[in-house]
C-alpha cells in the first residue's frame, strides 16, 4: 500500500453540505480511458485501494473519496449518517468531475452504496450511466451478513463504547479475525488505518456509521431488487476465508442472481484488495476483457 503521507499529499477536497469531503482523480484524466470509480468499505477509506491503485491507473480514470466519517473526511458527532447521503456524495463527485458513464468497483460499505446507485440507475434517476458494477466481500444480502461482536454492541444503546474502548491493539485483534489466515494486515497498515479512524475525533462515530446494518434490512427490496433486475453487467469477487461474508455470500450469490458471475478466492478474507492484490487485479481485468471495457 501507499505510504500514508503520500497519500494524504494527494487528497483533494469540495464541500458538501458544509462539509469537507476529501477525494482522489488522475492528476490528468485521459480521454480515452474509461472512469472507474471506487467505493470503500466500514471502517476504513480510500487508502485501501491503494495496492490496486497504481494497476487500474494504466487503464481507468480513477475517482475515490472518504464517504461522509471515514478518512480523512469531515466526521460531524451530530449527523444522521446514511447510505442514501453517502450515495449522493459519490454522486456529487462524478458530477463535479463531469463523468457522465462510470464502471464501479466497491468494497464492504462501499458494496450497499453501490447498490443504492445502481436501483438509482436502474430507475433512470441517477445523473449518470453505471456501465458495470464488480462487488468484494460485503452486506449484498442482509440475511447473510455475520455481524462481528463489536458491530453488534454498537448497534445498543451502548454502541457509544466502541470508540471509548477500542485501542490499536484490539483494532489489530478485530482485523485479524476477518483477514485471510496467510494474509493478515501489516503493522504499517493498521498504524495506518489506525491513524485514519482518529482523524478528528472519528472514534465517536465509529458506532454510528454502523446504521448501515438496519438500513439494508430496512431497503432490503429496494437494493437486492436492484442486483436481480438490472441489465448492467455485475460481478463479485469474493474472499472465501471471510466469516463475515465469504463463502456463504459467493454461494448465495450464485444462487440468488440471474447468471450470476462470481470468482471465489478461497483462502483470502475480508479485504482481497489489499490481503491479494494482484489475484483481485487479475479477476477485475478478466471482467472488463470479457465486457470489452480494456484490451491486451
Amino acid at each position: 500500500m501507499k505510504p500514508l503521507n503520500q497519500w494524504r499529499a494527494t487528497a483533494k477536497v469540495f464541500e458538501a453540505h458544509g462539509h469537507k469531503i476529501v477525494y482522489w482523480t488522475n492528476t490528468k484524466p485521459a480521454d480515452d480511458k474509461p472512469w472507474l470509480l471506487l467505493i470503500h468499505g466500514y471502517p476504513t477509506s480510500s487508502w485501501d485501494w491503494t495496492a490496486i491503485w497504481p494497476a487500474l491507473k494504466q487503464k481507468f480514470n480513477i475517482a475515490a473519496l472518504d464517504m461522509l466519517g471515514f478518512g480523512l473526511s469531515d466526521k460531524p458527532a451530530s449527523f444522521a449518517y446514511s447510505i442514501i447521503h453517502q450515495a449522493d456524495l459519490q454522486e456529487m463527485l462524478l458530477e463535479r468531475l463531469g463523468v457522465g458513464e462510470a464502471h464501479i468497483l466497491a468494497h464492504d460499505y462501499g458494496d450497499t452504496v453501490a447498490q443504492e446507485l445502481l436501483a438509482r440507475h436502474n430507475e433512470g434517476t441517477l445523473s449518470l450511466s453505471i456501465k458495470s458494477i464488480c462487488f468484494l466481500n460485503g452486506g449484498l444480502f442482509p440475511e447473510q451478513h455475520r455481524a462481528r461482536p463489536i458491530q453488534k454492541l454498537g448497534l445498543t444503546p451502548l454502541g457509544f463504547l466502541i470508540g471509548a474502548l477500542m485501542t490499536r491493539d484490539k483494532f489489530r485483534k478485530t482485523l485479524d479475525q476477518i483477514f485471510g489466515p496467510k494474509t493478515k494486515a501489516s503493522d504499517m497498515e493498521i498504524d495506518g488505518h489506525w491513524s485514519l479512524i482518529g482523524e478528528q475525533n472519528g472514534r465517536k462515530v465509529l458506532h454510528k456509521l454502523l446504521g448501515y446494518i438496519p438500513e439494508r434490512k430496512q431497503h432490503r427490496e429496494r437494493w437486492v431488487g436492484a442486483l436481480k433486475t438490472t441489465s448492467a453487467p455485475l460481478r463479485l469477487i469474493d474472499g472465501g476465508a471471510d466469516p463475515v461474508s465469504g463463502r456463504h455470500l459467493y454461494e448465495y450469490y450464485l444462487d440468488q442472481i440471474p447468471n450470476a458471475d462470481a470468482v471465489l478466492l478461497d483462502d483470502i478474507g475480508h479485504y482481497p484488495q489489499t490481503e491479494a492484490p494482484e489475484r483481485v487485479l487479475s479477476a477485475f481485468f478478466d471482467f472488463h476483457k470479457k465486457l470489452g471495457t480494456i484490451v491486451e
